[in-house]
């Protein structure tokens, strides 16, 4: 695993990151059409940056 791969974001760092809300980041998600959070601990969950990163570029890519 590279070191890229180890980059998480919270919320707010996939909020800034995608433009999205909160909201329709966990609806996604739930859904599984945003990649899935991980829980860390007991009250938190973050992303991993590169399912993130991928995701958008998919979502531009279909877009284009």
């Amino acid at each position: 695993m590279s070191t890229e791969d180890k980059v998480v974001l919270d919320i707010g760092g996939v909020v800034q990151m995608t433009t999205l809300s909160q909201s329709t980041i966990y609806a996604l998600a739930k859904r599984g059409e945003f990649p899935k959070q991980v829980r860390i601990g007991p009250n938190r969950v973050v992303w991993r940056r590169a399912e993130v990163v991928a995701w958008l570029e998919q979502k531009m890519a279909e877009a284009a």
